[in-house]
């Protein structure tokens, strides 16, 4: 399982809000209509397609798996151009504005919204349907990419995170099982902990500032980082009663099982992973990627040393997990849009999907029905991963979102509820009047 783009989301993640200007939708497939239509079957014999593919996201054999079959349907040909992640942002938004942009882009999920609300996208909501193929996109790929009740993404693949566990030092304690309800875990890390009485270890190394992990318990109570009205204005959620529980279930679960240190930290200073390789951790939670760069802080460990199972909640089901990942998006400007929208249904169809995406590519694949048709042929370590990104979500879907991420407003309220130095509704009316304020500009 591949988890390049994580790196990458979490940069462009910073970026500033775009300034596109509205762009008019052009050609045969204007998307006017929101009644459900089938993807047209147009003939491109003579027309080439540009398509835009971010390094280290699809290996060149799957993208012409997707070309191969596109040119069998239509006729048409392919130029697919590589794009780096240094300065992405500008790069779209600047050829989104152009009147001959690429036809078909792979966005990152989360900032779909980004491009959607200046108008740069094909509103693809007519073809929801048609394009899904009976599948049931995974919530966290479809949920970013649908503004204002429309879609402008067609979900690619996902990635996302889960509990990442030393088996050794479990077993030692006296677990050799991976819990399946919350009540089962806390047990489990109890035992981890009396185990492991050092000062510096942490049965389970979940740092304050770690808002993806402290967004988990916020979903599982059912509360929202902020919900769209039907006027189209946003509202913060963190005051809410049911956030305000998923908050104090953060900080009893933080304060129980990571060190007192780690309550004003993130997870980069310093590292969790070497935090893990060094045995000062019996379980962090993690993408999938973190593996390698453990084993790489110690070789002693290999894939054997690791276990992975979804975080279980108090609700009784899996937390909700972020999903980064991606989705295609069409520029509204293009003038192949029939044919972008062809294009744009092979890479997102079932065979696809679980031939190349996941077969070949070793990402989640978009939907639950190809989650569940890849789980006889997972690793051990890869199941953890899979299955937890069944249950997903994304933050709002607003283009507005990530300058607020980016200022680090959320890291430091999810800081302050763990190190007490504010109670969940004081954390959450600091955090919910910002939130209000960035998002309705």
């Amino acid at each position: 399982m591949r988890t390049t783009r994580y790196t990458a989301i979490g940069a462009l993640g910073l970026a500033a809000a775009l300034a596109l200007t509205a762009c008019s939708s052009s050609g045969n497939t204007g998307g006017s209509s929101n009644e459900p239509q089938a993807v047209p079957t147009t003939k491109g014999d003579g027309k080439t397609l540009t398509v835009w593919v971010m390094t280290g996201d699809y290996t060149d054999d799957t993208i012409k798996a997707i070309n191969e079959e596109f040119s069998k349907q239509t006729g048409a040909k392919v130029d697919v151009q590589t794009q780096l992640w240094d300065g992405i942002t500008t790069k779209v938004s600047t050829a989104l504005a152009t009147s001959t942009p690429p036809d078909v882009l792979d966005l990152g999920n989360t900032q779909v919204a980004s491009y959607a609300e200046n108008g740069a996208l094909l509103d693809l909501t007519p073809y929801k349907d048609d394009l899904a193929q009976g599948q049931k996109w995974l919530t966290g790929l479809e949920e970013p990419a649908t503004v204002d009740g429309s879609l402008y993404g067609v979900p690619g693949f996902a990635g996302t995170r889960a509990v990442i566990y030393n088996k050794a030092m479990w077993a030692s304690a006296g677990v050799t099982e991976a819990p399946t309800t919350y009540e089962q875990l806390t047990a489990d890390l109890d035992k981890v902990k009396a185990a492991n009485t050092a000062s510096d270890f942490s049965a389970f190394y979940m740092p304050g500032q770690y808002w993806y992990a402290g967004m988990q318990f916020v979903w599982d109570e059912g509360g929202e980082i902020a919900t769209q009205g039907s006027d189209g204005s946003w509202k913060a959620g963190l005051g809410s009663d049911k956030a305000q529980k998923g908050l104090e279930d953060f900080k009893e679960f933080q304060n129980a099982y990571s060190t007192a240190a780690s309550q004003t930290l993130d997870t980069d200073e310093p590292d969790q992973n070497q935090i893990f390789a060094d045995g000062k951790a019996g379980a962090i939670l993690g993408t999938n990627g973190k593996i390698d760069l453990i084993k790489k802080a110690n070789p002693a460990l290999t894939d054997d040393s690791f276990g992975t199972f979804p975080f279980p909640g108090k609700s009784g089901k899996t937390q909700p997990v972020m999903i980064g990942g991606s989705d295609w998006g069409i520029a509204a400007k293009s003038a192949n849009k029939d044919l972008a929208l062809q294009w744009a249904k092979i890479a997102a169809s079932p065979k696809i999907q679980s031939d190349w995406v996941y077969g070949n590519d070793g990402w989640i694949p978009n939907s639950t029905e190809g989650i569940d048709a890849a789980q006889s042929t997972l690793s051990d370590i890869d199941k953890g991963f899979f299955t937890a990104a069944l249950n997903s979500k994304a933050t709002p879907a607003s283009g507005k979102w990530a300058a607020l991420e980016g200022d680090r407003s959320i890291n430091d309220l999810f800081s302050a509820v763990a190190s007490g130095s504010k109670s969940p509704e004081e954390a959450a009316k600091t955090f919910d009047t910002a939130t209000d304020k960035a998002l309705n500009k």
